[in-house]
């Protein structure tokens, strides 16, 4: 009876459920920064920085196409059935999540490139006519540069939504089933990026900006995340014990330390005395906001694999 009491369990939590590894947070991570990055540089060419020499607009575009192919990678590594990826694209379905992520991703490779295009050195271009002759096809029109900068920013905030869809869609993990968490990927996604143009800026301005919009964001995510677990301690006794997990549970020092302290409230304290000139700028706040960036997507998507509905209530209404 023990045993197939474990095996009706099992059933009932994990349908169609395979443990996840490092994979999907690093692919999360990835995603969720390139999203933040194409709508920085997407915002960029449309104010028309493209002419200034310093601009991270210039190379924004290839640092993310190269980031967001090693987050394809990482997820094709954890993909059961390798050989079938394509049949994603063989059909559209409206109400699911991966569906609507792998076309979406699907244009945001062109989307990248030709804001790269846009975003290229006056010497690169001359050095290599192909590259000139595109970009003069491009800006030949400012109406059709603002439409590359909209789509761009567009399919940005698409990425970075679907990045935190992609796990709320998942009813059986009720740490995860939670509309909150599209938005909170993409204001993470979005300090994260902030956070990284901040650190590499060449223009003094430029990183001033970034770090001022870095705390906006990471401001929000104290919000949402304010909202989040008044939105699961006010559900289900399920929802209850999944936000107990990071709360006060297995999980919780990673969320304190590495999550809040380190990723979002230690740097903006920081970011807050730099941009006030109390202090200089200096490199350790964008770096502990891109680390907690990545533990944010750590701990929910692990913590998320141990939560569950309670089996015993289920199995007494069958």
């Amino acid at each position: 009876m023990q045993e197939i009491t474990s095996t009706r369990n099992n059933h009932l939590i994990d349908p169609v459920f395979n443990a996840w590894g490092w994979e999907i947070p690093v692919y999360l991570f990835l995603g969720g920064m390139v999203a933040g990055m194409m709508i920085i540089s997407g915002y960029f060419i449309y104010k028309g920085r493209s002419g200034e020499k310093n601009c991270s607009c210039h190379y924004l575009p290839i640092i993310s196409l190269i980031l967001l192919t090693l987050g394809m990678f990482a997820l094709f590594l954890d993909l059961e059935h390798k050989k079938y990826f394509w049949r994603l694209y063989m059909t559209f379905k409206i109400a699911s999540p991966m569906s609507w992520g792998s076309w979406i991703l699907l244009f945001v490779y062109p989307a990248l490139f030709l804001n790269f295009i846009l975003g290229l050195p006056e010497k690169i271009r001359m050095k290599y006519s192909f590259l000139n002759n595109v970009y003069e096809k491009l800006s030949f029109s400012k109406s059709f540069v603002k439409l590359i900068s909209f789509s761009n920013i567009t399919l940005g905030v698409a990425l970075g939504i679907y990045t935190g869809i992609l796990l709320s869609a998942l009813a059986a993990r009720p740490l995860w089933n939670s509309p909150i968490l599209g938005i909170l990927f993409l204001v993470s996604g979005l300090s994260s990026a902030a956070a990284f143009v901040h650190l590499i800026a060449r223009d003094i301005n430029e990183r001033e900006l970034l770090a001022r919009a870095d705390n906006n964001f990471l401001s929000i995510e104290i919000i949402i995340f304010i909202l989040y677990f008044i939105g699961m301690l006010s559900s289900t006794r399920a929802h209850i014990n999944a936000a107990d997990i990071l709360l006060t549970g297995s999980y919780a020092a990673v969320f304190w330390v590495f999550v809040m302290g380190m990723g979002i409230i230690i740097p903006l304290i920081i970011q807050s005395l730099a941009v006030r000139h109390k202090i200089q700028h200096n490199p350790a706040a964008p770096i502990m906001v891109i680390f907690g960036g990545f533990f944010l997507r750590y701990v929910i998507v692990f913590a998320g694999q141990f939560s569950s509905y309670d089996v015993a209530a289920l199995l007494n209404k069958f």
